[in-house]
């Protein structure tokens, strides 16, 4: 008999057939008038579900059984799809991944920014969709997650060791992976090589809760153009030869480690970050290139993940600047001064501004590297060198490019880059949410949007990145 929604509760199942994809890549199904979104679905699926929450006008549910699969359905090629949480989109056929993240993005702008019409272009899709991450961080635990037929059959010791990911929604429990498709399998071959070491030299794991124990994480970064790759390992404290005997380990050919730095932290923080570094062998950090201009990458700076698709992403913003020969840019929230230094060779001069004072002396040490001589960096927030005449000492910008952080402009950013009345203006987002929301902002100091181009940096995920041409 059909269950009406009035009467539909925690723990009911439900047949679904699902529609399409939430932004968070949650399938959306409608059950008599009840929208539901399902984790584990793609569209086109037809599902046996379980209510897992359900409110006046919507449930969540988790997927039971497939009962029809969608003609979009692929086979992950991870063994810990499902678990992981790494790449939640690795049973959604690429093409259709690139077309619903077409979707999120307009859906955004619609939505949020209140936008009619826009243009926006089919997503550019990456160059690799597997082993593409130039970065990935493991975190030491001592709750390791166990599959269902692993009960019983793991050890103790074991059972309180693992290295790998931390289970979504789970930060207690760490899935030890031995393999992953996102990084490479150099990477992998280290992941493991690494938690057979510390295991068999009975290392402990640190532990936020009462502050003992020695392992915390495992960093490994690669140039993807270079073939360079750095190994950075955050502990507590540093136990007479373990840290020596791991260097050695490194040092085979097979993992093709070219530095090692060792971290130590007292911080009860779960970042990867030390307050002391101590560097192996090598020189501490790695090269990565984009186009004609390479960049030093130490064990915390930023970088773009995906260094196959940072150079597309970079194009795009480059091609809707429009930038002519006479032209000063501005790059604001410039990190490391990846943006900044790209387009050094297309105009007169750049200016980065960036808060964070470690970003900016690593900008400054990759301009030189380049032998770029037209780049400026300085550290201050962006909204007060606008406003309290930081900015009156630098030559008036032509274009402006801004680069935030997940949670986009702060509003009196936006009033700031308004005031100034740059007819050019590229927006380079993470965030289609925030980026709708700062652009509606923007047209309120006349600026419109042209175009927006999204671009795919994290391939089998729910994460986008667009570009957005603004003219006032």
């Amino acid at each position: 008999m059909k269950q009406s929604n009035d009467t539909l509760k925690r723990g009911d199942e439900i047949e679904l057939t699902i529609d399409s994809l939430s932004s968070e890549g949650k399938g959306i199904a409608r059950h008599d008038g009840l929208v539901v979104f399902v984790q584990g679905a793609v569209p086109g699926d037809t599902i046996r579900a379980q209510v897992r929450k359900k409110k006046k006008n919507l449930a969540e549910a988790n997927t039971i059984k497939i009962l029809k699969k969608s003609p979009h359905r692929v086979d992950p090629e991870c063994r810990h799809f499902g678990t992981c949480g790494g790449c939640k989109a690795q049973d959604f056929e690429y093409g259709e991944q690139l077309a619903w993240k077409r979707q999120v993005v307009a859906d955004a702008f619609t939505r949020i920014g209140k936008f009619e019409n826009v243009l926006v272009h089919e997503t550019l899709p990456s160059p690799e969709v597997f082993y593409y991450r130039n970065k990935m961080e493991f975190s030491f635990g001592r709750h390791r997650w166990l599959f269902p037929d692993e009960l019983g059959t793991v050890d103790r010791e074991q059972e309180q060791f693992a290295l790998g990911l931390h289970i979504p929604k789970r930060y207690d429990r760490i899935l030890s992976i031995d393999d992953c498709r996102l990084q490479s399998p150099e990477s992998t071959a280290i992941l493991n090589a690494s938690r057979e070491y510390f295991l068999a030299n009975d290392a402990t794991v640190y532990s936020s809760d009462d502050g003992t124990g020695t392992l915390r994480h495992l960093v490994i970064r690669e140039g993807k153009n270079t073939g360079q790759r750095m190994v950075f390992l955050v502990t507590f404290d540093d136990p007479p030869g373990l840290i020596e005997g791991f260097s050695e380990l490194l040092q085979k050919e097979e993992f093709g480690v070219t530095t090692f730095i060792h971290g130590i932290t007292k911080s009860r923080s779960t970042v990867a970050v030390a307050e002391k570094e101590k560097v192996y062998f090598g020189p501490g950090i790695i090269e990565e290139t984009l186009g004609a201009f390479r960049f030093q990458i130490s064990p915390t700076s930023f970088f773009q993940t995906n260094s196959y698709q940072a150079k597309q992403l970079y194009d795009v913003a480059c091609d809707y600047a429009a930038f002519q020969p006479t032209d000063t840019v501005w790059d604001f929230y410039c990190g490391t001064g990846t943006i900044t230094l790209y387009i050094s060779d297309r105009v007169k001069s750049t200016l980065g501004v960036e808060l964070n004072e470690y970003a900016i002396e690593n900008a400054r040490v990759n301009a030189k590297l380049n032998d770029v001589e037209n780049a400026e960096f300085v550290s201050s927030d962006i909204a007060k060198f606008v406003r309290k005449g930081e900015a009156e000492k630098h030559p008036s910008p032509d274009v402006i490019i801004v680069d935030p952080p997940r949670p986009g402009l702060h509003p009196s950013v936006v009033e700031a880059i308004g005031n100034l009345g740059v007819e050019r203006v590229v927006y380079v987002s993470c965030n289609p949410s925030s980026c709708a929301r700062d652009c509606e902002m923007l047209s309120e100091y006349g600026y419109r949007i042209e175009e927006i181009q999204p671009v795919d940096m994290f391939p089998h995920t729910y994460h986008i990145e667009c570009v957005v041409k603004l003219r006032k």
